[in-house]
């Protein structure tokens, strides 16, 4: 399913949605159990205490069935997000004391909360195993799309796929993904849907007009089986557009890529009321970060950088400098995540995103926007620009400060990580909308979080 632009499998949503309701369940029991007379003046206590709970949860990526669908995975990720919760509702107590539980009923309440939890989702984990909640999967096609989506297939937890193999006419067995075999050609189609229970079939034949074999998948379909798309597929499990299948049929005709004067307005009057808010609020931030960053770095402390912007037009970037005044004597390189010419000051400032607030201006000046694909330099856009096939529309949007590649991909230190980085670019391209960047913001504090908790 498609919840803000964002593709949830709907074992994520479940266990979200479940867990909004067991959470502050187990902490009314577990205040219960331990101060029965108080329970009315304590019960309304609760849900803060729930709420950063399940924030905390979210934050150390209990949600992500991607990297949680281990035991091992989830008891880590479980305690940490239980001392989290533990750490800041001490600091919330003493801040604002009304809010306060007794430190018994606090610990009685995260020992049942925790317990309550991992036995849920050992439960869950268990059942989206079972066969029956299993989807057989078999791919139609052995091309290059084919055998990408068959990998995404295997390694997916998210959503619960059992890949049987592939079916071509082609008979190309060599070097298959996950060692999953050739069932046979498009044309024993019917007798695999009914002798394998096949629930979903992806597509993914090289020439549609001559190759598509319409009457198997017709009645497949009617027989019940999913019929999906290849290219939509991999959209719907990584997050980002696949670059190598992307034709100009798909821009013109297909659903997304539709950038509207609407949404653009709505975009432009968020980003002038919020940068205008955010530069007044975080003016002694900005002051003390200049402060940091001249006392022990020099002078400049501001870094002025051409980028390319919107429509490809060329723009001043401002940033507090992190790096040595000799970074670039040599020329442009692309920039690392433990680069070696950062200073103290400079990695304390990357780490906790103060070096991008100056930003805020370029925001509030209409070169940037909150949300949207990283501002590169004009030396490396020319040079991605020249061998990659639409890097161009990434700049049918305006850069932002933030974004969907910024928030679940590194930092694009070589061509490859660039190229990896455009595939979530287009994808933000083709889905943008209000509702998704305030998911990107969001991620970007949890992106923010993790790293400074890692270090």
């Amino acid at each position: 399913m498609q919840v803000f632009e964002r593709y949830v499998s709907p074992h994520e949503f479940l266990v979200f949605a479940f867990e909004i309701l067991l959470i502050p369940g187990a902490l009314i029991v577990a205040v219960l159990l331990q101060q029965p007379a108080g329970a009315p003046d304590l019960l309304w206590k609760v849900l803060p205490a729930a709420v950063l709970c399940q924030l905390c949860l979210y934050y150390n990526d209990f949600y992500d069935l991607r990297l949680v669908h281990t035991g091992s995975e989830l008891l880590v990720r479980l305690i940490q997000a239980v001392g989290a919760t533990t750490l800041t509702l001490g600091i919330v107590y003493l801040v604002v004391p009304s809010l306060a539980i007794h430190p018994a009923a606090v610990l009685r309440s995260l020992t049942v909360l925790g317990l309550t939890v991992l036995a849920w989702r050992l439960l869950f984990n268990r059942l989206v195993t079972a066969s029956p909640l299993v989807e057989n999967t078999i791919v139609v096609g052995t091309g290059g799309a084919a055998r990408v989506v068959a990998a995404e297939l295997v390694a997916e937890h998210a959503f619960a796929y059992r890949v049987l193999g592939f079916v071509d006419d082609r008979h190309d067995a060599l070097d298959l993904p996950g060692r999953l075999p050739l069932l046979g050609t498009v044309h024993d189609l019917d007798s695999l849907v009914r002798s394998e229970g096949v629930h979903r079939l992806i597509v993914a034949l090289p020439d549609r007009g001559v190759s598509l074999p319409a009457e198997q998948l017709v009645a497949a379909k009617l027989a019940g089986v999913t019929i999906e798309d290849a290219v939509a597929a991999y959209e719907r499990l990584t997050g980002k557009v696949l670059l190598e299948e992307l034709k100009l049929s798909t821009l013109v005709f297909a659903q997304g890529f539709n950038v509207s004067r609407r949404r653009r307005f709505v975009k432009r009057a968020s980003d002038l009321i919020f940068s205008a808010l955010a530069l007044l609020v975080a003016s002694p931030l900005i002051l003390l970060t200049a402060l940091a960053v001249w006392i022990l770095s020099g002078r400049p402390v501001l870094y002025r950088q051409e980028r390319v912007g919107q429509h490809e037009s060329q723009f001043t970037l401002y940033k507090f400098r992190s790096m040595r005044l000799d970074a670039e004597a040599s020329g442009p390189v692309w920039a690392s995540a433990n680069d070696g010419r950062v200073t103290a000051i400079g990695r304390f400032i990357r780490l906790t995103r103060l070096d991008e607030l100056p930003q805020l201006w370029n925001v509030l000046m209409g070169h940037m926007s909150f949300v949207g694909p990283r501002p590169e330099r004009p030396f490396f856009v020319c040079e991605l620009g020249a061998q990659v096939p639409f890097y161009h529309l990434r700049h049918a949007v305006k850069p932002g400060i933030t974004g969907w590649a910024q928030v679940r991909y590194r930092y694009a230190d070589s061509f490859e990580s660039a190229v990896e980085k455009l595939r979530y670019d287009l994808y933000y391209v083709k889905h943008m909308s209000t509702a998704f960047d305030m998911t990107i913001v969001i991620d970007t504090v949890k992106t923010i979080v993790r790293r400074m908790g890692s270090h």
